[in-house]
């Protein structure tokens, strides 16, 4: 399973692995900007936050714009829904407690959909079939999978479902870090045993010239769901949801995760849950 997911994701980028832009969010009331039980108007802007530190989902490229699957997405569904999708790059655990004071609207950034994280932001359908992944050290032999990490020292991503699943290990020594490459990198310094991470930037982190010495071991850890999340309530989430299925049924929407993994996508369900 992970060497045929090896083989659909990203040899033909040469993306930075950069560090989050730590930009503080923007209040609320602008004109043109939607409250969050108040939809947007055709022509209206909708503040969206993202943490560009998450390849190849978002980043920050080489001229300094915003790239990635979740950013050409989240264009094309404002560019269908009639909105002016404007960009806020917060840290990741940090996007949950804006769009609950409502310094944003939507959140885009490789945001597993989760019935802990439901009971405080509504999500969109899913968007994207994703999965937990445990990577090593090459030449490490005795780590072939979840039921071998108790005990061992494991590096992951502050705020993210990797997390919550190593602290589920027992007797695991877990160390967090702001971005996924920073784990990597811990690993690769020799510092922890394993990282627990998102298939897709994990494998993509290994495949670059960045980040060398380590595998990914065993079978995917999980199966999830990226998904859009709104403040409760909002009122954005039907426009959002009707723009996502009009370009999954138009083909669109097939284009740009070709674009960025040269393969076909999965067939995504209308929830998670």
């Amino acid at each position: 399973m992970i060497d045929l997911t090896r083989s659909q994701f990203m040899r033909r980028f040469a993306l930075g692995l950069g560090l989050s832009l730590m930009v503080a969010a923007c209040g609320g009331g602008d004109p043109g900007t939607s409250d969050a039980g108040t939809p947007a108007d055709a022509g209206g802007v909708i503040k969206v936050a993202t943490e560009p530190a998450f390849p190849p989902f978002e980043s920050q490229g080489p001229d300094g714009e915003l790239e990635g699957f979740d950013i050409d997405l989240m264009m094309a569904i404002g560019e269908t829904a009639g909105l002016e999708v404007q960009f806020e790059s917060l840290p990741f655990d940090g996007i949950i407690p804006a769009l609950q004071a409502g310094t944003v609207d939507a959140a885009i950034s490789g945001m597993t959909i989760t019935e802990e994280r439901a009971q405080t932001v509504d999500f969109s359908s899913p968007y994207f079939k994703a999965g937990l992944a445990i990577a090593v050290q090459e030449g490490t032999d005795d780590i072939n999978g979840f039921e071998d990490l108790e005990n061992k020292k494991i590096a992951v991503q502050i705020g993210t479902t990797g997390a919550s699943e190593a602290a589920k290990i027992p007797g695991a020594e877990i160390s967090t870090f702001d971005s996924a490459p920073l784990a990597l990198q811990e690993l690769v310094n020799g510092n922890v045993d394993a990282v627990i991470n998102d298939a897709p930037v994990t494998l993509f982190a290994i495949s670059s010239d960045n980040i060398t010495g380590l595998k990914v071991v065993g079978e995917l850890l999980t199966e999830e769901f990226y998904g859009i999340a709104l403040p409760k309530g909002s009122a954005n989430l039907a426009a959002i949801n009707d723009a996502l299925a009009a370009m999954i049924a138009d083909g669109s929407y097939a284009e740009i995760y070709q674009k960025w993994f040269g393969a076909e996508p999965p067939t995504l369900p209308e929830s998670a849950f």
